[in-house]
């Protein structure tokens, strides 16, 4: 009988870690709880960080400042009462060359975590209080009594109930039962000599087992290739079958229709409109369907370049589908595109008694009453609707098309893969439209490379030179928040608008809501009384929405209180000033959408973010936004400051590859493993 070859991944994710010695039920249900599974989550679940005992700094090296990890033995620990009733614990710790006091807020079962005796590692950062050296609500690991030079760390779970010497245990012995058949190497030799990578069998044992921290980073490199490879071998094995066996639309009409609509703007496109217009036209015109990401700075103008394609498949005879995250968002798209293509004609095609017929646009969203629904669907499937803008209403199974040429889908990052699929297959002929997938804010190169791989890119890198340049600044005293409204009231004064945006509630929209009235009924009674405030926000009625922004846009409103309901799609210019209450509690892409509403007339434009006592973090979110309006550069910000969770969660359920890499840290090996897939 032939002997068996290296383990594999793939047969490795066939044995349950419940095999190990040593994992009981109470074990193998606390490894579940981890996301570990099988022998192949064991091993892919890595080290956070390791303490190297050759290099260890002790309690009396650390200077005040500066990130510290440190071994220490618990002294003592107690818990108090502070200021609203919140838990405070303090520990003070030794390692024998001095002592450091240890403080976590509200986590008050840290005081049975960390009885006295206990040995753990603390890592946070030092800071000199009233004279004591102390690390505020650190990291904390349980390491035991644990020997080594090099001491992994693994991510731990006060609910899993494991320590990191109990999971580097189970790893240790799965490396030992896998010894004598060695791991599969899938990355082909020459690859590996020419980015200068190690072996997978180096890189498992150098990971969890490094004899140094040489051996610990060159396992790291190799593993962060092999994942950022698994993602882009999918993306463009996807691409690939997508052209072979795809079959779309050719769309070679000339572009009368699109001509038409450029005939009443009163703007020129800038170059990167038309140079994305050019690319999107050249794939229209071949018979395979196109699949195109278009990103843009806030304001640099995409809905001009995706009714330019939705014109394309109109003019060849198709219809066109814009699809966005949310109803408010389809219902202004709806508004905008039908008040741009009011009065353009198509041809009325065999059987009409007039040569032509206005375009006909139209609204499908989870409000439509079921007979207005019923009719919509109906004109959808005789092809007597040319466009309808929607929600993911549009990929229900009763909806159908008579022939669904382009797609484009706003906002794709609220989108899942298989939404954004799913309008391939809504042909009768089973054709395939094609696919324009438009990004709200700008994304990282390397970023965009790893989410959106399967796409060919378009990039809108021009403002339109009607845009003025946007100021802003933070308010975070009473005194400098009071001279916010009076700032408001001097624009008001001149004939201008302004936006207050209410605090983001992410636990409730209930909650954002009644934040959003409470301040609305402050601002009419006290600090912008005597002005027309109206209140805006995602628990109306369409009808209600509509009628305060039609107010607003009459210049009938001076001022419009609203939720993040504002957040994309609303345009008017003679807004000049818009206010975003408690801004740290937004992201970087949020802050910069939502300032996006103004500088959109001649006048100059203010955003003031109003933020009293931000967190470090949303500190320094607000200092982005204060220090550049340049959306891709804050792209690359908010990357550095939050990582890539957020934007990793556009990719499909179960596509979340990056356990070790990070788009920051590695984005230099993001084109290098993009080549090698390719080749």
């Amino acid at each position: 009988m032939a002997e068996p070859g290296p383990m594999s991944f793939s047969e490795l994710s066939e044995i349950d870690v419940g095999r190990l010695v040593g994992v009981g039920p109470k074990k193998l249900a606390a490894l579940r709880t981890l996301g570990i599974s099988t022998m192949c989550d064991l091993l892919m679940y890595y080290p956070r960080r390791y303490l190297d005992r050759t290099n260890q700094a002790t309690i009396a090296q650390l200077s005040p400042g500066e990130e510290a990890m440190v071994w220490a033995t618990v002294q003592s620990i107690s818990t108090r009462r502070v200021r609203n009733n919140r838990a405070m614990v303090v520990a003070e710790v030794s390692d024998g060359s001095g002592r450091l006091k240890i403080s976590f807020f509200n986590q008050a079962w840290r005081e049975r975590q960390l009885s006295p005796g206990t040995q753990a590692v603390f890592y946070g950062k030092l800071e000199i209080f009233n004279g004591t050296r102390q690390i505020t609500n650190p990291v904390v690991d349980l390491v035991g009594d644990k020997t080594g030079r090099i001491l992994p760390i693994y991510p731990q779970s006060e609910k899993a109930g494991l320590s990191t010497w109990e999971i580097g245990e189970f790893v240790a012995q799965t490396i030992r039962r896998c010894r004598s058949r060695g791991f599969a190497d899938p990355v082909p030799e020459v690859v590996l000599h020419e980015h200068g990578l190690i072996s997978r069998q180096q890189a498992i044992e150098g990971v969890h087992l490094p004899d140094s921290m040489g051996a610990a980073m060159a396992a790291r490199k190799r593993l962060v290739f092999d994942e950022l490879l698994r993602i882009q071998i999918s993306l463009i094995q996807k691409k690939r079958t997508l052209e072979h066996e795809a079959v779309g639309f050719s769309h070679e009409s000339p572009p009368a229709l699109f001509a038409q609509y450029l005939d009443r703007l009163d703007f020129e496109l800038t170059g990167a409109q038309t140079r994305a217009i050019l690319e999107i036209r050249g794939d229209l015109a071949r018979p395979l369907p196109m699949h195109r990401l278009l990103q843009g700075d806030v304001g640099a103008g995409k809905t001009v370049v995706a009714i330019a394609a939705l014109l394309a498949a109109v003019e060849s005879g198709h219809q066109g589908a814009l699809m966005a995250p949310t109803e408010v968002l389809a219902e202004q798209h709806f508004l905008g595109i039908s008040r741009d293509l009011a009065g353009i004609t198509v041809s009325a095609g065999p059987g009409s008694l007039f040569e032509t017929r206005d375009l006909r646009v139209a609204l499908l969203t989870g409000r439509k009453t079921a007979a207005e629904r019923r009719r919509t669907l109906a004109e959808l499937e005789s092809g007597d609707i040319d466009l309808v803008i929607g929600t993911h209403a549009l990929i229900q199974d009763a909806v159908s098309f008579r022939s669904l040429g382009v797609v484009v889908i706003d906002e794709q990052h609220r989108f899942g893969v298989e939404q954004r699929d799913a309008l391939r297959t809504v042909n009768p002929d089973r054709c395939a439209p094609d696919v324009l997938v438009m990004t709200a804010t700008p994304i990282p190169r390397t970023a965009a490379m790893t989410v959106y791989g399967d796409l060919d890119v378009s990039v809108l890198d021009e403002l339109p030179p009607r845009r003025s340049p946007i100021l802003t600044s933070w308010a975070r005293t009473d005194i400098e928040v009071d001279q916010v409204w009076d700032q408001v009231r001097a624009e008001v004064a001149v004939g201008r608008q302004a936006y207050v945006v209410c605090p983001l509630i992410e636990e409730s929209e209930k909650l954002e809501v009644a934040s959003a009235t409470e301040t609305y009924e402050r601002l009419a009674l006290v600090d912008l009384k005597g002005l027309r405030l109206s209140l805006l926000h995602g628990k109306m009625a369409s009808a209600d929405k509509e009628a305060v922004m039609s107010a607003f846009r009459a210049g009938e409103v001076d001022v419009l209180v609203a939720t993040t309901v504002i957040e994309v799609g609303v345009d008017v210019p003679n807004a000049t000033i818009m206010v975003i209450c408690d801004a740290d509690r937004f992201g970087i892409a949020q802050l910069h959408q939502l300032r996006g509403r103004v500088g959109r007339g001649a006048h100059q434009s203010h955003c003031v973010l109003i933020s009293q006592e931000p967190s470090a973090d949303g500190e320094a979110r607000i200092e982005a936004l204060v220090a550049s309006t340049d959306g891709f550069e804050l792209a690359e910000i908010d990357l550095e400051l939050r990582g890539e969770g957020t934007i990793m969660g556009a990719r499909q359920k179960g596509q979340n590859d990056l356990r070790l890499a990070s788009l920051r840290r590695d984005a230099a090996w993001v084109p290098k493993a993009r080549q090698a897939a390719m080749a």
